[in-house]
């Protein structure tokens, strides 16, 4: 009579900052923030890949000065693993693609990964630098809605041909949209009707379990 191998569990341990002890950890360990978009992608490649590691959630008004020690732009996400200590959501996703390869969120072959990479550079630049005025509500709040609104609506028509950004397959570029799709309510935009295709599309990245897993109480609220 054979034996079966038991597997040990997964371990996703969710701590807020002030819970948290400070110092090294064999856990690959993301410093988060709870309404932070761009930490929040990070979670989602972290729950994509059914790993273990640890998201410690740090308050953005109130972040402990560890943080400032581990990142001089004093910014979150921040991911450690063991003596690695990397910052910028695009970065550490890639790092914690290549370390844990399955399922592989950025395409194999190099000519179409650079192209993920570029446009990737393209979304940072043209939606997601515009996150800032509104999260501030800064005097060009109106002006940075407008211009976000009319990029997804350009984006619209690709989904009413494809699946994902890249074709079939979900990537790096839809985690890194999820984000922003799922604040248009919080941010106020609201998608005019030729981008139904695009809202389509979000509802099937909203429905991953990855997705689901990785939101925290603050952004499950968000959306209406």
């Amino acid at each position: 009579m054979g034996h079966r191998e038991v597997t040990a569990p997964l371990v996703r341990k969710v701590v807020r900052d002030a819970d948290y002890s400070w110092g090294t950890s064999a856990m690959m360990n993301l410093y988060s923030g709870t309404t932070c978009p761009f930490s929040h992608r990070c979670r989602i490649v972290l729950y994509e890949k059914q790993m273990d590691f640890q998201v410690i959630d740090v308050d953005l008004f109130n972040k402990p000065e560890d943080i400032a020690v581990i990142n001089p732009y004093n910014r979150v996400p921040v991911l450690v693993d063991r003596d690695l200590v990397l910052y910028e959501a695009n970065i550490i996703n890639e790092y914690i693609d290549e370390r844990f390869p399955h399922p592989q969120l950025m395409p194999p072959d190099p000519q179409t990964r650079a192209r993920a990479r570029q446009l990737l550079f393209t979304m940072e630049h043209e939606l997601f630098g515009f996150i800032e005025p509104i999260e501030r509500n800064m005097k060009t709040i109106d002006k940075a809605r407008a211009h976000i609104r009319d990029r997804l609506t350009e984006l619209s028509p690709m989904f009413s041909k494809q699946k994902h950004m890249l074709g079939e397959e979900f990537s790096m570029l839809d985690v890194a949209i999820a984000p922003l799709l799922w604040r248009l309510d919080h941010y106020g935009i609201e998608l005019p009707k030729e981008a139904a295709p695009l809202m389509k599309y979000a509802e099937r990245i909203f429905s991953r379990q990855g997705f689901i897993d990785a939101l925290t109480p603050s952004e499950k609220i968000m959306r209406r």
